[in-house]
Order: C-alpha cells, then sequence, then structure tokens
C-alpha cells in the first residue's frame, strides 16, 4: 500500500498529467483514421518517449493504446466505418442508431462502457500481476528461453496466412535481430562490412517503416479524400443528451461487466485482439440477451458489449507482458520495446527493484481510461472531423514524423534508410498476405531467447543439453505449451477448410438441383 501511495504521488506532476493527455486525446485520433492501428500509434509516439523518463513515457504510449480501441467506435458509429478492427462488432448497431437519430447517445455508450472495461482490465492487472510475477523468480535461463519461445510460436494465431507463413515472417525477424555483434563472442555478424551495422539495427526505425510507413504507401494507392459530407451530416444530426436516462444505463451494467471479464481472458490469451474479444462478447451478449433481435438493427447493449470488451483486452494482453515477458499481440510487443528503452525488464524485477516505476505505469493506465471515459463524453463528435482531412495531406505528414523519429533514435541518416528500408519490405508483405506482427516480436524477442539459450548451455555444465531442459518441471509445462500454440492453428486452419469445402459442396448442389 506504501508503494500505491508513493505511485499516486509520483503521478501528480505537470509532465505525467501531459503525457496522460497527449496519450488519450492522441489515441482517440488515430483510432478514429480508418486503416489506422494502435499499433502504428504506439510506433509513431515510441520515438517521442526515448528522452523522457520512463514512468511519463510508458504511462503516454500504454494510455495511447487503450484509447485508440476506444477512438475506433467513434467513426464505426458515426459513418459505419470501423477505425480499428477492434470497433468492427460496434459498427453495424452504432449506425443504426446514428440514422434513428440516437447517435449522441450511442456514443455516450461506447464512451463510458469503453472507459469502464478498461478501467476493470486496469484494476485485475493490479492484482494479478504482482503474484504472477512471483513466478518468474523460479525461471533460470533454460526458462526465459522456452517462454521467449512460446512467444514466437503465438505468431501461429498472429499470422492470417497459417502457422507456415508465421514461423516464415518468425525466421526473417530472427534473422534481423541477429544482424550486429554477437554479444557472447564478440564476432560481427550479418553487417557485409558496414559499420553502421556493428551495433545493430535499432527497433524504432524498423518499427517505424514496418507499420507507419507501410500503411501510408498502402494508403497511397487509393488517394481519394474522405466523404467530407457524410461525416458533418453525421456530426450536425448528433442531438439530445449524450447520456441514457439512468434506468437505461442501469440495464448495461450486467452486460458491461461481463464483457470486461470476457475481454481480460481473451486478452491474455495468446495472439487475440479486441477484435476477437469484441465479437465473442457480442454473441455472448446477444444469446444472453432479453432482446436478441434488435442486435443488428440498434442495440445499445450490442456497443456495450463490444467496447466493454474490447478495451478490456489491452489490460488483459499487459498482464503477460508485464510479469513473463510475453507479448500477446503486435502492439504489446511494441511496448515490450518500450520497456525495454526504459530500462524496465518484465518479470519479478519490475515489482521489486523497480516497483517505484512499474505501480506508477499500471494506475497511470488504470486513470487513463478515466480520462476516456470522461474526455470523451466532451470531445468524441469532433473527433470523427478528423477522418475528413484529405490522405493526400495526412500520408506526407506521417512520412515527415517517421523520419524525424528515426533520425532521432541516433542522430543517423542510416536510420532513416532502414525506416525506408523496412516501410517498403513491410509494404510487400502486406500484398503478399503474411503479416508483419510476427516480424516485430521475433526482433524483439529473438536477442532475448539467444542471450538464454547460451546461459542455458552454460549452467548445464557437461549434462546433455535435452536432459537438463527435462529436468526442470517448468519446461515441461512451457513445452507443452508451446506444442499447444503450434498444434491448436493447424488444426483450426484445417477444420475452416473442411467446413469451407463442405459449403462449397452443398450449395454446388443447391445450383444443380435448381438447374
Amino acid at each position: 500500500m506504501d508503494i500505491i501511495i508513493e505511485s499516486f504521488k509520483s503521478l501528480l506532476t505537470m509532465d505525467v498529467f501531459i503525457a496522460l493527455m497527449v496519450g488519450v486525446i492522441g489515441g482517440m485520433v488515430i483510432g478514429a483514421l480508418p486503416g489506422f492501428t494502435a499499433s502504428m500509434g504506439v510506433t509513431l509516439l515510441l520515438p517521442v518517449t526515448f528522452g523522457m523518463e520512463a514512468i511519463p513515457a510508458l504511462v503516454m504510449l500504454t494510455a495511447l493504446y487503450t484509447s485508440a480501441i476506444y477512438g475506433g467506435s467513434i467513426t464505426a458509429i458515426l459513418i459505419h466505418t470501423p477505425g480499428t478492427p477492434s470497433s468492427a462488432a460496434t459498427a453495424d448497431d452504432g449506425f443504426a442508431l446514428t440514422q434513428q437519430g440516437h447517435g449522441l447517445q450511442a456514443l455516450g455508450v461506447s464512451t463510458i462502457c469503453s472507459g469502464l472495461g478498461g478501467f476493470a482490465s486496469g484494476i485485475m492487472l493490479l492484482l494479478i500481476a504482482p503474484p504472477l510475477a512471483k513466478l518468474s523468480l523460479m525461471f533460470g535461463p533454460a526458462e526465459y528461453f522456452l517462454v521467449a519461445i512460446f512467444g514466437l510460436t503465438v505468431i501461429g494465431s498472429l499470422c492470417t496466412g497459417g502457422v507456415s507463413k508465421g514461423l516464415l515472417s518468425a525466421a526473417i525477424g530472427l534473422c534481423i535481430s541477429c544482424i550486429g555483434m554477437d554479444e557472447q563472442m564478440g564476432f560481427p555478424r550479418y553487417t557485409f562490412g558496414n559499420v553502421n551495422l556493428i551495433g545493430g539495427l535499432a527497433s524504432i526505425p524498423v518499427l517505424i517503416g514496418l507499420f507507419s510507413i507501410s500503411q501510408v504507401m498502402i494508403m497511397a494507392e487509393d488517394v481519394k479524400d474522405a466523404d467530407t459530407k457524410l461525416v458533418n451530416e453525421a456530426i450536425n444530426n448528433l442531438k439530445g443528451k449524450i447520456l441514457l436516462p439512468a434506468k437505461e444505463m442501469a440495464a448495461l451494467i450486467i452486460p458491461t461487466l461481463r464483457s470486461s471479464i470476457i475481454g481480460i481472458i481473451v486478452g491474455i490469451l495468446p495472439g487475440a485482439g479486441g477484435d476477437i474479444g469484441s465479437y465473442v462478447s457480442y454473441n455472448v451478449g446477444k444469446q444472453t440477451s432479453k432482446h436478441p433481435e434488435l442486435y443488428g438493427k440498434g442495440s445499445y447493449e450490442g456497443i456495450a458489449c463490444s467496447e466493454a470488451a474490447n478495451n478490456a483486452v489491452t489490460g488483459g494482453s499487459l498482464i503477460p507482458l508485464i510479469t513473463l515477458s510475453v507479448p500477446r499481440s503486435a502492439t504489446a510487443a511494441i511496448l515490450l520495446g518500450g520497456f525495454l528503452m526504459h530500462g524496465l525488464v518484465p518479470g519479478n524485477l519490475m515489482f521489486t527493484e523497480q516497483a517505484g516505476i512499474t505501480y506508477p505505469i499500471i494506475i497511470g493506465f488504470t486513470i487513463s481510461n478515466i480520462l476516456l471515459a470522461i474526455l470523451g463524453l466532451f470531445i468524441a463528435r469532433y473527433v470523427a472531423k478528423i477522418t475528413t482531412i484529405s490522405i493526400s495531406l495526412l500520408a506526407p505528414t506521417i512520412v515527415v514524423l517517421g523520419v524525424l523519429g528515426s533520425y532521432a533514435v541516433n542522430l543517423s541518416m542510416f536510420d532513416v534508410f532502414v525506416m525506408a528500408f523496412f516501410g517498403f519490405f513491410g509494404y510487400i508483405m502486406r500484398k503478399t498476405d503474411p503479416t508483419v506482427a510476427p516480424i516485430v516480436l521475433a526482433i524483439i524477442l529473438g536477442p532475448i531467447a539467444e542471450k538464454n539459450l547460451v546461459r542455458s548451455f552454460v549452467v548445464a555444465k557437461s549434462m546433455p543439453i535435452v536432459s537438463y531442459y527435462l529436468s526442470r518441471p517448468i519446461n515441461k509445462i512451457l513445452l507443452v505449451l508451446i506444442a499447444i500454440s503450434i498444434v491448436i492453428p493447424i488444426i483450426n486452419n484445417y477444420r475452416y477448410k473442411n467446413k469451407a469445402l463442405k459449403l462449397s459442396e452443398a450449395n454446388s448442389s443447391c445450383e444443380a438441383d435448381l438447374d
């Protein structure tokens, strides 16, 4: 409790308050822009935190993460265009209510339920993370190596193309992470005689290129202005009070709490993002609702279910990240890079020696969800106007920010060239189906895996390495989890293909009967 009280005191500073405001408002703006994601927002903001203190820097990044997830619901409700994939489940009900003249009330429900879902996940993070982190005391080099490998096997569920494409992307990321000086042997690897590569590739230019620049290139394929008229009409037609009557809001409490729990659980699961959490919660809500017929046609309850869940996913995904250094999503992997950049190594140390930094970050994340709800009620309708900015203006701005952020890391133009290269590389990856998320995970986790693998050989001494790994109980559990994380996506892909094949055969049979 003393640490928590001191954490509150450390948050009562002007720099942390400004960081919170930038994170919350910036996240809303990023989330409301169709095609932009929380990953892209965190990546763009990461260079800004380079010269900041750890607490305001990481509070800002986590605040932007949760606010960006909420921001996607604004345009989903007003113009039926989800700003982020996590708000796709909100679009039908939200836009239907806008057409019925209740768009402002739909925004109010989305704002409050998003804030409550994120707040609940922050409280759960505060309660679960410390005892879970104690498990890391039982971890040695072998356990940390397998934890890193387990994080890499998560790519099977992150990659839409299946496990094979996910593993291929991860292999590319591992090769990238090996560039530079070998810490154990002092031997330069994959430098090709270029002195700029001896220190390895800075993660920030790589991340900016893979996420931000590649997205700009995709956006540039269709340089059409946003439908300004549609957005302005939606905003002008927002009438009445933003809050529903107390009785109607009270009816949403149970769905919101249930959805928050679902979101937290989904967030802890590997590869399951806000979009999965919102759809799972939405379907559960529909099955248990007294008025399931309203779902998809303008249900406040449907909005509450999807929005509480997708924001609760954010706190849930931070639990394994902070305690075991296992990122469950691309955004979590970028946040892991931010933690490491500021000298924080996830695990028990974050709750002992570094508790003075960790607890303010967790409490700051929780408070950011309260700010999200308060600010959202006042500015949500105006944030939607961001979508009227022309892509021809927005894209160059993002490129400029990316160049400045990449150059600022080491004050080197070489990092700008690295950003440009990985921007083009990420664009090719996106166009050929494999996702860039496994590459990011591999770049972050690769050095951790390599370092602990070498250490485990040293600790094992004369014992055969396989026997050493199997002699430790935690390793056996981790090996089972790794096997499950690889096999389940393969089984699911096989089931989906069989289901699609049977559906296709059934359709062909029906067409033949009609003929």
